[in-house]
């Protein structure tokens, strides 16, 4: 007997459909083959099916079975089709009342036992539903309470086989589904505060304008001087985002596995920072079959590079075309994806190798040509693409123990995010979300200079 359901396969950050067909009582060898252009970890899932089956009191298919895999040729990777697989040869050896299958997206990992386990991009597993306009779509409990902040799909999670069998036989469809998840703002630990911040009244000017406006910015001072102190109180001022950026957020984080530290019912922009071995494939995104790197990650969000010229010299220059375009694309062999990488790119240097040129209190010890090899790490395209580029001076051991209060980062915060309001009502027409997106006509058009002001810039090119 035939049976077939709806399943996918991830490209990128999207996921793709697939048709999952077996077919009970053909002519051969009693036994299962699978077909459809399935890699290692697929073909691996006849073992973790017939185990799960068993496992959960039904019987295991006696004839020739053939399992396809549609489209043909689409190479499909990973775990996520060890559950439809089971279901349609329940169907197709008439142990399940198959009639429902087709109507359903389902995806998730077996175990032996017949545990269902959690698989990569729930989210974008719950679009592709919406979009087949589908019922809705059967995932693991986890990967469904992602899933379930995409609107006008159903979400079903289950736990096991023997469950996921029981909503589909049985029509069970309440016991098994999600409720949609309500969004709140993020509350932030108070572990870190720009109350803590002494002294750098310029610098933390800089940061609130910067994030005010979603500007790149790179800031240049001394070992000690606070740098990596400021901007990792970045994340306490960043204004919040829309449920649409949220829900984009929240796909990048879901197709790539990656261990998340936003609460998927709080709404949160990313903070990342990785360290400075890291490859232009980690930066950028990559691999065999393509997936998101660490830009992709801090999508309407903070990229932080410390010590930026300690990178190896490839890694930021390949950060030239997404910082413009918003958008990365990858091409391999195997696909070629776009991903976003809407980010806001915070990095940090010292003035030299030593990092005391210019302190009134420390020597400099570098040549000039230590100075030069130093700064051409970073080349003149890559700096002309970060807006604000701020010095960060030595403190004073008076400003370091004065008692003198400054602003705490929820009143910053505040700030910030009457800032991104006016912005949002600015270019409500435009599609803009900020400041540093305009184009040069919204520059002509809002940011017209008087003829004192126009002076002032020609000077300062001229000058400076």
């Amino acid at each position: 007997m035939l049976a077939s359901t709806n399943s996918a396969t991830l490209l990128g950050i999207g996921a793709v459909p697939v048709t999952v067909e077996t077919n009970d009582g053909e002519r051969g060898d009693p036994r299962l083959v699978l077909v459809g252009l399935p890699d290692s970890a697929v073909r691996e899932s006849i073992d973790r099916v017939q185990s799960g089956i068993s496992s959960s009191g039904f019987s295991l298919p006696r004839t020739h079975t053939t399992i396809n895999l549609a489209p043909g040729d689409l190479r499909k990777e990973g775990t996520i089709f060890d559950l439809p697989i089971a279901l349609c040869l329940l169907a197709s050896t008439k142990q399940l009342e198959g009639v429902l299958l087709q109507e359903f997206l389902i995806a998730g990992e077996l175990g032996l036992s017949g545990e269902v386990r959690d698989i990569k991009g729930g989210i974008s597993m719950a679009m592709l539903a919406k979009k087949m306009n589908l019922q809705g779509v059967i995932l693991p409990r986890s990967s469904a309470k992602d899933a379930s902040l995409v609107d006008g799909i159903e979400v079903y999670g289950v736990g096991t086989l023997t469950e996921a069998i029981d909503l589909i036989a049985n029509s069970n469809f309440s016991k098994f589904r999600i409720n949609k998840t309500s969004l709140t703002k993020a509350d932030m630990p108070s572990l870190v505060d720009f109350a803590e911040v002494k002294g750098q009244k310029n610098l933390k000017r800089a940061v609130e304008v910067a994030v005010s406006g979603g500007h790149n910015m790179l800031i240049v001072g001394p070992p000690g001087s606070g740098k990596s102190m400021v901007a990792k109180r970045i994340p306490t001022i960043l204004p919040t985002p829309s449920i649409s950026e949220f829900l984009e957020i929240m796909q990048i984080y879901s197709a790539a596995g990656v261990e998340k530290y936003l609460d998927s019912t709080s709404l949160a922009r990313p903070f990342r920072s990785p360290h400075h071995t890291i490859s232009d494939v980690g930066l950028i995104g990559g691999g065999s079959q393509p997936g998101p790197g660490e830009i992709s990650l801090a999508h309407h969000g903070v990229l932080f590079l410390d010590e930026l010229p300690e990178f190896k010299t490839s890694a930021p220059e390949v950060l030239r075309q997404p910082i413009e375009d918003g958008a990365v694309t990858i091409s391999r062999s195997a696909a070629k994806i776009t991903l976003p990488c809407k980010f806001m790119l915070v990095a940090s240097m010292n003035p030299c190798p030593c990092g005391y040129l210019g302190d009134q209190k420390n020597d400099c010890h570098c040549s000039i040509p230590q100075i030069q090899k130093y700064r051409s790490k970073i080349s003149g395209p890559l700096l002309d693409r970060i807006d604000l580029h701020v010095e960060a001076p030595a403190i004073d051991l008076s400003e370091l123990s004065s008692q003198s209060d400054s602003d705490c980062s929820a009143t910053i915060g505040e700030r910030v995010e009457r800032s991104r309001m006016i912005q949002k009502e600015r270019f409500h027409a435009n599609k803009i979300i900020s400041n540093a997106f305009m184009m040069k006509s919204d520059i002509d058009r809002f940011c017209k200079l008087s003829t004192g002001n126009r002076s002032l810039l020609i000077n300062a090119m001229n000058k400076l």
